[in-house]
């Protein structure tokens, strides 16, 4: 196997794969980046078996500048290899594999030779049929991925929980995460005659908005049993799906409200950040909110026994309904203000110690946030 090619496109392509690769994977082959190389081009991939992220850079591409000698495979330690290529010198690099599966990377007046790993036992890619493939464009995709992921949980005790369910029925695709302390939904309409139903990993998701660059404008997403598959560009990106049953969330959205508040979110955002900043020093990490329609006022408080307290009245655009006060973490409402961004939100409350919910004004997006409220004494 020995071929040259140009450094940029391919340290570009290496990045994309490293995402998929862990440093503490149990497989070692699996440490490695895979290396591919046909007469129509050269396919890098890499794997920690959740994730798998597969590139492909065509020999018919003048941009490529790649030029092949013999054709073969090699898998090669991700962290050394990588380190090597990128602080390589020059626009060109060649990379030649001897019998010993020795590799030998040069460029310039550099030359490394490092060891490499017999590719035959490397793990095959995933096999999802792509006869069925649903398109999302790329910025809807990164919009309700953002939303939703912020609310699965951290905990593996309920692996399930770690995930974001899409279900897909009728050209609706509804996602929800919940970590059972909070929920968020967002509903979109999409181009599908086929139903799903099917939970990603939140982690897997995060990695698939951050592999997408700015210039692709659409992914296609084929599903199969136990596989999901995202194409983009020259990039085929594979997530495991989690196996077992969803919760039916739908019942946990409140349908009636007693009290109803408008905010600017950037306004409210900057009022709780500001009381967490003491609530952040106590071990329960609780902030107050009271409303007094009566007298017209929004408080919100922030304590630390350690420290101090804090004591800010909120503005807000519209009030209706009974007075209440609640307690609640305010981490999760920060992160929900932050993927509303600049915009105006309503919140409905129902009593003190039930969910409240939050989402836009003019609510076109179909995006609901709930959040569970903390019992104080």
């Amino acid at each position: 196997m020995k071929f040259s090619i140009d450094k940029s496109k391919f340290v570009n392509n290496i990045n994309t794969v490293l995402r998929a690769i862990s440093s503490k994977t149990t497989i070692p082959i699996l440490s490695g980046i895979y290396l591919d190389l046909k007469s129509e081009g050269l396919t890098i991939s890499g794997s920690d078996a959740d994730i798998s992220i597969t590139t492909f850079i065509d020999q018919s591409d003048a941009d490529n500048n790649l030029t092949i000698e013999s054709t073969g495979s090699i898998v090669l330690t991700a962290r050394f290899f990588s380190e090597i290529i990128k602080k390589l010198p020059g626009d060109t690099l060649s990379i030649n594999v001897l019998d010993n599966k020795q590799t030998i990377i040069s460029a310039g007046k550099s030359e490394f030779t490092i060891n490499g790993i017999d590719a035959v036992n490397y793990p095959h890619l995933p096999e999802v049929a792509t006869d069925s493939q649903i398109t999302l464009s790329t910025e809807l995709l990164k919009e309700v991925v953002n939303q939703t992921v912020i609310a699965v949980s951290n905990q593996e005790s309920r692996p399930i929980l770690t995930g974001v369910n899409l279900n897909i029925k009728e050209g609706n695709l509804k996602a929800v995460a919940t970590d059972s302390h909070r929920l968020s939904q967002r509903n979109v309409k999409i181009d599908s005659s086929s139903d799903y139903d099917f939970i990603i990993p939140g982690k897997s998701l995060l990695e698939l908005t951050r592999t997408i660059n700015e210039n692709i404008s659409e992914v296609k997403m084929s599903i199969s049993e136990n596989q999901v598959l995202f194409s983009f560009g020259d990039t085929l990106f594979y997530s495991r799906l989690l196996e077992g049953n969803y919760p039916e969330t739908d019942r946990l959205i409140p349908e009636t409200s007693n009290t109803t508040v408008t905010f600017d979110a950037s306004a409210l955002l900057a009022s709780v950040e500001r009381a967490s900043l003491l609530s952040h020093e106590s071990r329960n990490n609780v902030i107050r909110l009271q409303i007094s329609s009566n007298n017209n006022l929004i408080t919100i408080y922030g304590n630390s026994p350690e420290v101090g307290t804090v004591e800010e009245n909120v503005p807000f655009t519209n009030i209706t309904g009974e007075d209440l006060e609640i307690s609640f973490n305010p981490d999760y409402l920060k992160d929900s203000l932050k993927v509303l961004g600049s915009t105006e939100i309503t919140m409905k409350f129902t009593s003190p110690l039930h969910p409240f919910t939050i989402e836009p004004l003019n609510n076109d997006e179909d995006f609901i946030q709930l959040i569970t409220p903390v019992r104080t004494y």
